[in-house]
């Protein structure tokens, strides 16, 4: 049987699983840090190892931004001690800074619901499917994506709704489509028009539309 659903703002579970780099407890291991957890169909396959090398390059930014990003597959640890060699080859890094969850036992992909049922082993078991979970400092849910184990990552837009999340959490504004960081926000509907002045010091420009509704409200990033 799979787990619960997880939903957005439910409180992550922790879990305690051996890793490339030894023994964690997920709580204990982030600490006070953001966390990227993200599955991987399995260890020594072309899409997989394109995408743990984009980490691999990536984890400076993501330390920028105060995540930590965490990697599993249903293969075994030796296992990934063996395919991390392959990687750090094919990013041309000179190290390996991420730790790679060992769920041999699909415990942990049967209780995120990480299983893929239409992409098997050669013994006919279901493989992990490609699921993005990332959880805040308060062990919060506060993205997840799916994606099928044919379709690779694409992990510059995961730092774009990172930085949109950390963004929008202190700040009364939304991302609209395509944001980038620096670019234009849109003002939250919650906020009066008393308010504007204070919170945003920058101006804020109404864009009109046919219904003469004032809720297409734009600043530049507070």
């Amino acid at each position: 049987m799979s787990g619960k659903a997880l939903n957005i703002g439910d409180q992550f579970p922790n879990f305690e699983a051996l890793t490339s780099v030894g023994k964690i407890d997920l709580y204990d291991w982030m600490s006070d840090s953001w966390a990227i957890l993200f599955s991987h169909p399995a260890d020594f396959t072309p899409v997989c190892t394109t995408e743990l090398a984009r980490v691999g390059s990536l984890v400076p930014e993501f330390v920028k931004r105060g995540v930590k990003p965490i990697a599993l597959s249903c293969d075994s640890v030796e296992s990934h001690k063996g395919w991390i060699e392959d990687i750090k080859s094919y990013g041309k890094l000179q190290s390996f800074d991420y730790p790679i969850i060992a769920d041999d036992k699909r415990e942990l992909a049967l209780k995120l619901n990480m299983l893929d049922k239409d992409e098997l082993n050669a013994a006919g078991i279901p493989l992990t499917c490609r699921a993005v979970f990332v959880i805040d400092n308060k062990k919060k849910l506060r993205l997840s994506i799916l994606y099928p184990a044919t379709t690779g990552r694409n992990f510059d837009e995961i730092l774009r709704v990172i930085d949109s999340l950390q963004l929008t959490e202190n700040k009364k504004v939304a991302t609209p489509a395509n944001w980038k960081p620096g670019g234009t926000c849109m003002v939250l509907p919650t906020v009066s028009a008393g308010d504007v002045p204070k919170l945003f010091p920058a101006g804020v420009e109404t864009i009109a539309v046919p219904s003469g509704k004032g809720y297409l409200r734009t600043t530049p990033q507070p």
